[in-house]
């Protein structure tokens, strides 16, 4: 079983919901990439999402686009991104990390090469955001071959039937879009999720993790009351472009903000557990 799984299953038996927290690696270098991790984790991450930095990320919203540019700005590449995961590997052997970026830099490094070496240095499963259920015949069967998993995206758009082949490649859990357009959305219809999560697992039983405009305790805690994770990328990333250089305040302003989503989110799913 993957870590990814196994610690999805481990919430799942102790009634609480991942936090899935996403920051761009490199911004603002790697040494501060590396103790945000950890203190991520100390705030109460579950599953860390870390970014690739790409020059066109279209998906992304201005916050985490100007994040990828600060990174590039930087020097980072694809393979320091992967000695990133390397160094955070050397304190903590449990927590899985899922790479998150466009097939671009994969494809370039080849797609086999990097899938050897960063499972190799410790990554658990890799969303590519253009990876698409025409491609992901096979692309997705390399990773699995090198013991990754393939985190696929659903989208609001998506239809059932597309669903089901996105599906039969997807593995450690699905990431629903809750928005349409691209991250960092202001706005969240949290009473729709629940029956669009409904019928997505009508053709999954992977989990399910949603992201895009969560941005508050509040939001998270209603996310985790239907969801199975709670993914968190720009209001931490648009934090930590504020804060710039200075790692003492990178490593206790940013997880201080994941820390107060994840008590928020303790307690809904506490409360929905007493009540059931």
């Amino acid at each position: 079983m993957s870590r990814i799984r196994h610690r999805f299953e481990a919430l799942a038996a102790a009634g609480r919901t991942a936090l899935i927290p996403y920051i761009t690696a490199g911004d603002p270098d790697a040494d501060s990439t590396v103790a945000l991790l950890h203190g991520l984790v100390g705030a109460g991450a579950d599953i860390l999402e870390l970014g690739v930095p790409f020059s066109d990320p279209m998906a992304d919203g201005p916050v985490i686009q100007a994040a990828c540019e600060r990174a590039l700005a930087g020097g980072t590449s694809l393979h320091d991104v992967i000695d990133m995961v390397r160094t955070f590997r050397r304190d903590d052997a449990d927590t899985p990390i899922v790479l998150m970026g466009y097939l671009n830099p994969l494809e370039s490094m080849g797609i086999e090469r990097f899938a050897s070496t960063a499972a190799e240095a410790g990554v658990d499963g890799v969303l590519a955001v253009d990876l698409g259920a025409d491609e992901a015949g096979d692309v997705a069967p390399l990773f699995t071959a090198a013991g990754l998993d393939t985190v696929c995206l659903v989208a609001p758009t998506t239809i059932e039937s597309r669903l089901a082949r996105v599906a039969e490649h997807a593995s450690g859990f699905l990431y629903y879009v809750s928005l349409k357009g691209v991250t960092g959305a202001a706005s969240l219809d949290v009473a729709a999720l629940d029956d669009r999560l409904a019928m997505i697992r009508r053709h999954t039983d992977q989990p399910l993790a949603v992201g895009f405009g969560i941005s508050t305790p509040d939001a998270a805690a209603a996310v985790a009351r239907v969801a199975d994770g709670v993914v968190v990328g720009s209001a931490l990333v648009g934090q930590i472009g504020e804060i710039g250089a200075d790692r003492d305040r990178l490593c206790t302003e940013v997880p201080a903000t994941l820390a107060a989503m994840r008590r928020a989110m303790d307690e809904t799913t506490a409360a929905v557990g007493a009540s059931a």
